[in-house]
């Protein structure tokens, strides 16, 4: 049975929400994308209950066994998006705490490392990668999007699946150690041979 993940990217103007099943071969499978969205001008208190109410119902319908949240971190320096995304990562974590769903914390670069191998790509790069990974027709939009599945895929490589482990080359007298691909490098490297394949058809 494939395993479902949630990935949430939260945020109080625009929380992402992307869900994939992950089989156990480590394929994945789109489920669902969407943005839970609010406006600056309503009350703090019902802007909260409105994303609170989104996850839940969301939640319920998918029943994901494990579920990715964006780390809040300290080097943020805007207070305001810290304060909301502290303030959604709590409703979330209780959400996921009442229904028994695993969590796992993630900061962006983790994210970007594990789906990119690069934890300095831009949005753009991160979409892209989620767009091959998953066979879109386009990358997911708004960014929201695209991190919550990106949230969704790292998860999906670190529910003990072990570390590849370093291949080793003959460099002169010697041997040196080299890394071997990265999960989001062979994954890469699949997506594009099936689009290959697909253009052949």
């Amino acid at each position: 049975m494939p395993r479902r993940i949630i990935g949430i990217d939260p945020g109080l103007t625009r929380c992402g929400v992307g869900i994939v099943d992950v089989s156990r071969g480590r394929a994945l499978e789109f489920v669902h994308v969407s943005v839970i969205q609010t406006h600056a001008d309503q009350d703090l208190g019902k802007r909260l209950r409105l994303i609170g109410d989104g996850v839940e119902e969301l939640l319920d319908r998918y029943q994901p066994e494990v579920l990715a949240l964006e780390r809040v971190f300290a080097e943020q320096r805007n207070l305001n998006t810290v304060m909301g995304v502290a303030q959604i990562s709590g409703i979330v974590l209780r959400e996921a705490a009442l229904r028994d769903i695993a969590t796992q914390l993630h900061t962006p670069s983790e994210v970007k490392a594990a789906v990119t191998g690069y934890g300095r790509a831009e949005k753009a790069q991160v979409g892209e990668m989620v767009r091959r990974l998953l066979g879109l027709d386009q990358p997911p939009k708004p960014a929201d999007a695209a991190d919550a599945l990106a949230l969704a895929i790292c998860a999906s490589w670190q529910t003990g699946a072990p570390s590849p482990r370093p291949a080793m080359r003959m460099h002169g007298s010697g041997a040196r150690s080299v890394a071997a691909p990265t999960r989001a490098q062979e994954a890469w490297l699949a997506a594009e041979r099936a689009a290959k394949s697909r253009g052949r058809a």
